[in-house]
């Protein structure tokens, strides 16, 4: 019986993919590409691009054709055969990449396919090759046989800790639930809510509520419960996941932790670099750990007097000093006095499937997109759905999975990720395919699903990472999309993308009252515009402070001396947080950005990237937010190019000049405008 996993000849065979797949074929295509490899260095003594990097790209191709739903399947299904089948394969990969990058002899055709370039060799094509050759020199290509030797052990040593980390925060998560009998411990919670804390008690044979530990819940909880003691109860639970404050041993990472920062300081000692934080910047906008301590301190230098305000404002509001359980409550609740504006009556008006079908309209709008959906597309999930993307000739340009609702056993949080990425070689054409992941509060019995603002703005900026990937006019896959792009600029069209969820004529048309079908009244979006910059200054001091707790920790990190990690939170929080943390609060714990995801070293990111969406947001706002000129100057120079071209010539060719932080400022209400 034919391998499903192996079929790319359309999109992947979600009813038919099951994780007795994933082993036979990883094996068999790693070999199959080690065998071909072989030939094509043996038979290829002066290659040229269209010898050389051609079938090495349509190999990697496929092999991530293979790989992406494996990776997808085991972060949205709550299934333990997804996560053993992942963790099997996963060692396989990391071994075979590192075999790529570690050899010489491709290392050198590559170094020969660059030197025979043409000095008016097509960007993506140069691009590609220098692209190559820095990763072979960051995998250690140049190493004495046993250092490259470690260099692999590291790797695959990473791999595995990494994904065990991941795991243990979800099992923590998932493991967690604190059932409540009586209405009044839940005073102030949203309907929405605690109809679903019904449904997961009814689900266990139990009367009353049944409060799970998924983002949900606990943002809803944080914002809205009265009762301050429940609000502790959850943000304790939230805080310790994956640690030593939590309810099993058997899910703290504090050794995974140790092991990580261990092991990224060898790997990147082994090539060359200091520490971590030097080799991650290798890849990034960045060009120095100073630079990027120098930008982290002058933002919240400028920011600090306004979160000071801000905090002196909430704590006069509320009558006493707050804890961190509190900010949040209170920040909502001096909203609603200072702007009349809350998060459940805007509720109302953004049912999940009027925000989307806005949100089309509004990339219709700007870039001249249709997307429709697609019924008869296998999918593995009952909520997940399939979108095709058309431009205005009425061609597909690609396509995107949406799973947007939370449940048991899915990862939190929202992302993007690449299903298919674009390619042209050989006179063959294939097109973008994405999956886009959020967890909003589930449908409820009426199929409703109805998102705080917060929702929309985090949706918006996913689908911002979408359009990254499915705009692409690059045609070879490692530099296409959102391939090749250096990290800390790969949040630009993301944090430029939900600017538009704070103008009036997009929230119109992503907006009907759930029972008058009315759009969003003028007034009610002109108080949550006069909100947006309420608690903009708390806000901006707590990204700096992970920002520059991930930075720190792993430029400062020393092998012979290591300072843990709770120690540099602490001394981080001294600089930059107005807050006191209470002992048990373990945020490292459960930061799977740096210590399971590709942010180690990188977080900043977020800030830096915002940086340059807020400065391309305000070339929007000097001639109007839907000015085609303007929208396809963006689309052509930013979401188009890929890695294929240097992202601050990029910028500047579409502002004309390189950008500030002032706008920035601004946006936040930190900065007088």
């Amino acid at each position: 019986m034919s391998n499903p996993l192996l079929d790319i000849s359309s999109l992947p065979r979600f009813d038919e993919i099951k994780p007795d797949h994933v082993l036979p074929a990883v094996e068999q295509l790693i070999a199959s590409n080690r065998e071909q490899l072989d030939t094509l260095l043996a038979e290829n003594p002066n290659p040229d691009f269209e010898s050389l990097v051609v079938p090495i790209e349509l190999m990697e191709h496929k092999l991530g054709r293979v790989w992406s739903p494996v990776t997808h399947l085991q972060s949205v299904l709550g299934s333990q055969d997804w996560r053993e089948a992942f963790k099997q394969a996963l060692p396989l990969l990391t071994e075979h990449g590192t075999d790529i990058s570690q050899n010489v002899h491709l290392q050198r055709a590559y170094a020969g396919v660059g030197a025979s370039l043409a000095a008016n060799a097509c960007e993506s094509q140069r691009s590609a090759v220098d692209h190559a050759l820095r990763d072979f020199h960051l995998a250690g290509v140049d190493l004495p046989e046993t250092d490259k030797g470690r260099f692999k052990e590291i790797m695959q040593e990473l791999a595995a800790i990494q994904a065990d980390f991941e795991h243990r925060v979800q099992d923590a998560s998932d493991a967690w639930s604190m059932h409540v009998l009586d209405a009044e411990e839940l005073v102030g919670i949203p309907q929405q809510t605690l109809d679903r804390a019904v449904d997961e008690a009814g689900q266990k044979q139990l009367d009353g509520w049944l409060l799970l530990l998924n983002y949900p819940t606990y943002d809803a909880v944080m914002k809205h419960a009265h009762n301050r003691a429940l609000r502790e109860k959850l943000y304790r639970a939230w805080s310790t996941r994956g640690s030593d404050q939590g309810d099993s041993p058997e899910w703290d990472n504090s050794d995974n932790i140790e092991k990580i920062l261990a092991l990224r300081h060898e790997l990147a000692n082994l090539v060359g670099f200091a520490n971590y934080a030097e080799y991650s910047l290798a890849t990034k906008m960045a060009n120095s750990t100073e630079e990027v301590l120098e930008f982290l301190h002058e933002l919240a230098a400028r920011s600090r007097d306004a979160a000071e305000r801000e905090l002196s404002d909430l704590q006069e509001f509320a009558g006493t000093d707050l804890a961190a359980w509190d900010i949040a409550f209170w920040l909502e609740k001096y909203k609603q006095a200072k702007y009349s504006v809350s998060n459940e009556e805007l509720r109302q008006y953004f049912p999940a499937k009027t925000v989307i079908s806005g949100l089309f309209a509004l990339a219709a709008k700007l870039y001249g997109v249709n997307l429709e959906q697609v019924s008869d597309v296998a999918v593995w999930h009952k909520d997940a759905r399939y979108f095709s993307v058309r431009n205005s000739e009425g061609q597909t340009v690609g396509g995107f999975y949406t799973d947007i609702y939370a449940r048991n056993g899915k990862r939190s949080g929202a992302w993007i990720d690449e299903c298919v990425c674009r390619k042209k070689l050989n006179g063959n054409t294939t097109l973008p395919v994405g999956y886009l992941v959020c967890n909003f509060p589930p449908l409820d019995d009426a199929g409703l699903s109805l998102l705080t603002h917060d929702d929309v703005v985090t949706l918006f900026h996913e689908f911002g990472h979408m359009l990254h990937h499915l705009l692409t006019r690059i045609d070879i896959p490692s530099v296409a999309g959102i391939n090749g792009v250096p990290w800390d600029a790969v949040e630009l069209p993301s944090q430029f993308m939900e600017n538009f969820a704070w103008n009036y004529a997009v929230l119109n048309e992503c907006s009907s009252h759930l029972e008058t079908g009315d759009p969003l009244p003028r007034e009610m979006f002109d108080k949550l515009e006069q909100s947006r910059t309420a608690g903009a200054g708390l806000a901006m001091l707590r990204q700096l402070e992970l920002g520059m707790f991930d930075f720190r920790l792993h430029a400062e990190y020393q092998p012979d001396s290591p300072v843990s990690a709770l120690q540099m939170l602490a001394d981080v929080r001294k600089e930059v947080s107005l807050l006191e943390h209470p002992g048990y609060n373990r945020l490292p714990h459960a930061f799977s950005h740096i210590f399971a995801g590709g942010y180690a070293a990188g977080y900043y990111s977020y800030k830096w990237a915002e940086v340059l969406a807020a400065d391309a947001f305000s070339a929007f706002e000097e001639v109007g937010i839907f000015d085609l000129e303007t929208a396809q100057r963006f689309r052509h120079e930013i979401l188009e190019i890929g890695g294929s071209r240097d992202i601050m010539d990029a910028y500047i060719a579409f502002r004309g000049r390189k950008p500030t932080i002032d706008a920035l400022l601004r946006q936040d209400g930190i900065q007088s405008k």
